[in-house]
């Protein structure tokens, strides 16, 4: 029978069913030896995902099994804040008192100097999951359940986009509305 080696490209695109080997693919059928594997073999596929050998079992993981990644409650806070202002309507977010104490300290020389971007958010994260609860106050005039749920597409798509966590529920609490003439000496987060 014809025998014929396995082009680089083959190699490259083993599955984690079919390990790398130095070994020349043939048409006949599998011994019982041993193949010998490419000590840390990178595979990558578009369905596979990336995998790596270990060289030692033979075995392919994938590469995101091979360490641990965690995400702070701050970081999904501060994603969460942004995708939340960036819905039409949303005028400010956190409670009045989180507000005024805001804009308090970021008028003092060294106390931040910008606005804080998850006041307002509070995130409980889980390994893979994360729940959000967000106070807003939305501009006079708008559709409150309309702005709010464009809060939660927002957030869930930024969300699940940038950490990879499932967002299993975005809590909106509308605390307060903007009126025009309110504008004296309250700082709007834009």
């Amino acid at each position: 029978m014809a025998t014929r080696t396995a082009s680089p490209a083959e190699k490259l695109t083993a599955t984690a069913t079919e390990p790398a080997t130095t070994e020349p693919a043939t048409t006949e059928p599998a011994t019982t030896e041993p193949a010998t594997t490419v000590p840390h073999a990178r595979t990558t596929g578009a369905s596979a995902g990336t995998t790596v050998s270990d060289g030692a079992s033979g075995v392919d993981e994938p590469a995101v099994s091979r360490g641990k990644t965690s995400i702070a409650d701050g970081v999904v806070e501060k994603i969460a804040g942004m995708a939340a202002r960036e819905v039409p309507g949303v005028y400010a977010l956190g409670g009045g008192f989180a507000r005024a104490f805001g804009a308090v300290r970021d008028r003092v020389p060294g106390g931040g100097g910008r606005a804080n971007v998850a006041r307002g958010v509070h995130a409980e994260v889980g390994k893979r999951q994360t729940a959000i609860d967000l106070d807003v106050v939305v501009e006079y005039g708008v559709a409150i359940q309309d702005v709010s749920g464009e809060i939660r597409e927002n957030v869930i798509a930024a969300l699940e986009r940038m950490t990879g966590l499932e967002v299993v529920e975005v809590n909106v609490a509308v605390g307060d509305v903007h009126l025009p003439e309110d504008d004296d000496d309250e700082t709007r987060v834009a």
